[in-house]
């Protein structure tokens, strides 16, 4: 009588590959930052064409401004159906279709003569394609590939668009002034067309394609079956995670996030330092070095969230970032000294440091899902920030100084601060289960 040996559960089958030092993982993250860099670029671009596109066609601020809006509308909204997009059709295809959208967006946008042109070709096509290569897109690489250091991923992946999003701000500038907007507007248009096959050869959708586990597990996990109907899960998903109060805690704290960083600062900084005697020039520069630090300040933030208590984090963030921006009104000068400076150092290492315990919540309460409902979250970061850009410049109108609007975002932020430590800690269970559904968590 023979006896059979024992076969290997598929959950724990492992591959001899696996026995060497798993680098795939790190490959697809990098993969990810290149397409995360390069989409971030395009962002940064948009507030640079309004003076050269007013000159050179004559047309008005609010205009230009409506392409913009689109564009940032659809940055928000696209990302939880682009989360929802990636589990059926996989990342790579995801990606390098939105790769493609913003070098058409950039590309047609240098051949324009109309204004409503500016509205489909940089709104739409590039509002698409920097939604789907941002948070949310991060987060299905963190969630897929790594169950280790995944708050640093998520950090170093963030940090990524802060690169693409202000540290080619001065290069950009500098091209606009030597060459004129369309060199500009052309260049990151090759950029993302050059990029697009290196992402394509380089990112991988799954784990299991590569008969290998995710970073930090000695188990391989099977691919999933793609997941039909896109656009009726995201919703599916928005649904289900609105009935549990974390959700709206997570949502109400990242909109404040985008109120008092792209709301605020970006929008109003620089005018607001104009209106003190600074040159348009310096402000843009000191915004410049807000993103250099963002870089530090998000990487610390994920070795952070790996560590410790994610809302305690979120609290101590808020509660920093609503101190510098009260004590903001009282540095703005004329030229530029050690306090301006101070401020931009401090507030540079929180604006994008959220993002990871932001996640890593998400990820706890709601498993598998969290990509999609942190695209959701994401939303109404961008929701916040709209608001606030349009009440900051309202509020300058009626009151002739943005003094009201750095106290009214500090204000908020205490908010965010108070609504991050009423968010429920996640139970030990929560926090190892990889799928909640239905969500069992903070139910409404």
């Amino acid at each position: 009588m023979t006896t059979d040996t024992p076969r290997t559960p598929a959950t724990t089958r492992i591959s001899n590959r696996t026995r060497t030092p798993n680098r795939t993982p790190w490959i697809v993250a990098t993969a990810a930052a290149l397409a995360i860099v390069t989409a971030g670029a395009f962002t940064t671009l948009a507030g640079l064409l309004v003076g050269p596109l007013h000159e050179e066609f004559g047309w008005s601020r609010g205009t230009i401004g409506l392409g913009t809006f689109v564009s940032m509308a659809l940055y928000g909204a696209t990302a939880p159906f682009a989360a929802a997009l990636m589990d059926r059709f996989g990342m790579r295809r995801v990606a390098t279709t939105a790769l493609a959208l913003v070098a058409a967006g950039a590309g047609l946008t240098t051949t324009m003569t109309a204004s409503a042109q500016f509205v489909l070709y940089w709104g739409v096509f590039v509002g698409l394609g920097t939604g789907a290569t941002a948070t949310a897109f991060a987060a299905t690489v963190t969630e897929r590939w790594f169950v280790a250091r995944r708050g640093l991923v998520t950090g170093l992946l963030t940090a990524a668009s802060v690169v693409g999003q202000f540290v080619f701000l001065p290069v950009l500038s500098e091209v606009i002034d030597a060459h004129g907007w369309r060199s500009a507007a052309l260049a990151l248009a090759v950029a993302a067309t050059a990029a697009l096959p290196l992402v394509w050869l380089l990112l991988r959708d799954h784990p299991a394609d590569v008969n290998q586990p995710p970073y930090g597990s000695r188990e391989f996990v099977p691919k999933p079956a793609p997941v039909p109907g896109a656009a009726r899960r995201a919703v599916r998903v928005l649904a289900r995670a609105t009935r549990t109060a974390p959700f709206w805690l997570l949502a109400g704290t990242f909109a404040v996030c985008g109120a008092s960083t792209n709301g605020v600062m970006w929008t109003h900084f620089a005018p607001a330092a104009h209106d003190h005697g600074m040159p348009v020039t310096v402000a843009a520069s000191l915004l410049s070095l807000i993103g250099i630090f963002n870089v530090a300040g998000t990487v610390g933030s994920g070795l952070l969230t790996d560590r410790l208590d994610a809302r305690r984090l979120l609290a101590t963030y808020y509660a920093l970032r609503g101190l510098t921006l009260l004590v903001l009104p009282l540095l703005l000068t004329a030229t530029v000294g050690p306090p301006i400076v101070t401020f931009v150092i401090v507030f540079g290492l929180l604006d994008v440091a959220t993002v990871p315990p932001t996640l890593a919540l998400c990820r706890a309460y709601y498993g598998s899902d969290a990509p999609v409902v942190f695209g959701w979250v994401n939303a109404a970061h961008q929701l916040g920030a709209g608001l606030v850009a349009f009440l900051g410049g309202a509020a300058r109108d009626a009151f002739g100084s943005y003094d009201f609007v750095w106290v009214a975002a500090g204000a908020l932020c205490a908010m965010g601060a108070l609504m991050a430590l009423t968010i429920r800690r996640p139970t030990q269970d929560e926090l190892t289960t990889t799928v909640q559904e239905p969500y069992r968590t903070g139910s409404l």
